[in-house]
């Protein structure tokens, strides 16, 4: 593993830190500080909506003094990365950062030249290609409606299938792809596009939803498989009014990227050692936010709940070692915990028993969402795994005791699980949902409101401390450390290892699942 030596980024961690020093106090039990948390009774009892609402406090603090975002190359994250090592250090912990590169994207520009003049605001495409292009704007496919939301009709599959391409004219030397987005990757898209002749894209939002109206700053860097698009075409991006204008015929456009810039970023990773250092649960949330805003609820949540649960479980000495991880360039393209996986050796990655992804825990219109790790429901994008279906049950056991309903989630690649999947670690999590729209039916069993997002401020600026649902982030926060717990004294039912320990679950608990 990479290892290095950071220093406290940024004046406002002072503060932070400062909060964090009361999290334990906020627990509810002054004895939290000093106790062994080895069981479920008193971990939970520990584990506090306070006590993660302080880490989330310092998050959007972070981002507050650092331009309003947490995006990993910022300072807002490193600020981010600071916070966590020093509220882990004074834990306990021995921290290591472990470095990672990471290609700043430069910003893009992207300006109409007819029939009207206009320039148009651009987020950066992780992945996209390098250089300008001046030429005619072709539109692949387009569902456009009018300007104004709702689009008619109101999904696109623009660019997902190569048949998109067929009978439009990309044989020019300076053509431009139009493509909106929707029910592919954008890598897959853009990688058609590339095909097809086009030697720039533009990726307009989608337009059926309020939410679907602004920029995307996405990533175009690996397709649905994991492996690396290769685009070698300038991608920008467009807002959906943006796009319909470039859409009229006769239009020209200028795109132009330029090269970006490679620095070393880091991931956050603690270690509580176990009795049997050769079985490792590992348990991780992404860090940072996409630069449109301070991302608190994705993944501030998720994080959150994680690093309080560390420091909850600071003085317990576990079965199995127990590795939690702080993801950075998840919102690039899962580069962090990429690069993390790749540089394991063969018999590292043979030692860790699962892996427990934490990303969007606490949607405000939210659903209590379990990644589907046998695949009951039909929608992976990948096969099961031995030992999924094991972890998926002790979620669905958690949420069963405290009478939550529940139903399954795809496991699809979009969060920090892949790598592990992809390295044949059997993967697990929660998720409280980000641009699906709720149901009649689930506002019936978990209330909310129907017809809309499970997270409105899903990716904008509105990603606040106040984008929160607490009595989501109750919930999760709880299970999130009863699976750690769980787990660090018994993996028997994941990987056959027997547990050496007499793990009780405490009398909060009707009894965990024995093995």
């Amino acid at each position: 593993m990479k290892t290095a030596h950071i220093s406290t980024v940024a004046a406002i961690l002072a503060g932070c830190l400062a909060l964090a020093g009361t999290s334990t106090a906020l627990a509810g039990q002054k004895s939290c500080g000093k106790r062994v948390n080895n069981n479920v009774a008193k971990l939970l009892e520990c584990m506090t909506v306070d006590g993660v609402r302080v880490h989330q406090a310092a998050f959007q603090a972070a981002a507050d003094a650092n331009g309003g975002n947490r995006a990993t190359g910022t300072a807002g994250y490193d600020a981010s990365v600071g916070y966590v090592v020093d509220t882990l250090e004074a834990a306990g912990y021995d921290v290591e950062l472990d470095g990672f590169e990471f290609i700043q994207v430069a910003p893009a520009f992207l300006e109409q030249l007819a029939p009207i003049a206009a320039n148009y605001e651009t987020a950066e495409f992780t992945g996209s290609g390098i250089g300008e292009t001046t030429g005619p704007v072709i539109g692949v496919d387009l569902a456009l409606g009018t300007a104004e939301w709702p689009a008619d009709p109101s999904t696109s599959t623009s660019g997902c299938e190569a048949s998109d391409f067929v009978g439009l004219d990309f044989s020019g030397p300076n053509d431009i792809a139009l493509i909106q987005r929707g029910a592919c990757f954008f890598s897959t898209k853009a990688v058609n596009a590339e095909a097809a002749g086009a030697e720039a894209i533009i990726m307009m939002n989608q337009g059926n939803s309020p939410t679907r109206m602004g920029l995307i700053g996405g990533t175009a860097a690996t397709l649905p498989d994991g492996t690396p698009s290769n685009l070698t075409v300038p991608v920008v991006d467009a807002r959906f009014p943006d796009g319909v204008a470039l859409s009229q015929t006769g239009s020209q456009a200028f795109v132009r990227v330029d090269p970006p810039v490679v620095t070393e970023q880091y991931n956050v990773i603690a270690e509580l050692p176990g009795r049997n250092s050769g079985n490792v649960v590992m348990a991780g949330a992404h860090l940072d936010s996409v630069p449109a805003g301070p991302g608190i609820q994705d993944n501030g949540a998720g994080s959150a709940s994680l690093l309080e649960t560390a420091v909850q479980m600071a003085k317990v000495r576990p079965t199995n070692s127990i590795r939690f991880a702080w993801w950075g360039a998840e919102e690039s393209g899962l580069i962090g915990s990429t690069s993390y996986v790749g540089g394991l050796s063969s018999e590292e990655l043979e030692e860790i028993a699962l892996y427990l992804n934490f990303d969007t825990v606490a949607s405000p219109n939210f659903v209590y969402f379990i990644y589907d790790g046998d695949d009951s429901d039909g929608g992976n994008f990948f096969p099961a795994l031995d030992g999924a279906a094991e972890i998926e049950q002790l979620f669905e056991h958690y949420y069963t005791q405290r009478g939550v309903p529940f139903k399954g989630t795809p496991v699809n690649g979009r969060s920090d699980d892949l790598p592990f999947i992809q390295a044949g670690i059997p993967a697990g999590g929660l998720f409280t949902g980000d641009l699906g729209i709720k149901t009649p039916e689930e506002v019936a069993l978990w209330g909310g409101t129907a017809g809309e997002q499970y997270d409105p401020c899903y990716h904008l600026a509105c990603d606040t401390f106040d984008n929160v649902s607490l009595e989501a982030l109750e919930i999760n926060a709880e299970a999130i450390a009863y699976s750690v717990l769980h787990l660090g004294m018994n993996t028997t039912a994941i990987n056959g290892v027997r547990s050496k320990g007499n793990f009780k679950s405490g009398k909060q608990d009707a009894g965990l699942p024995s093995e």
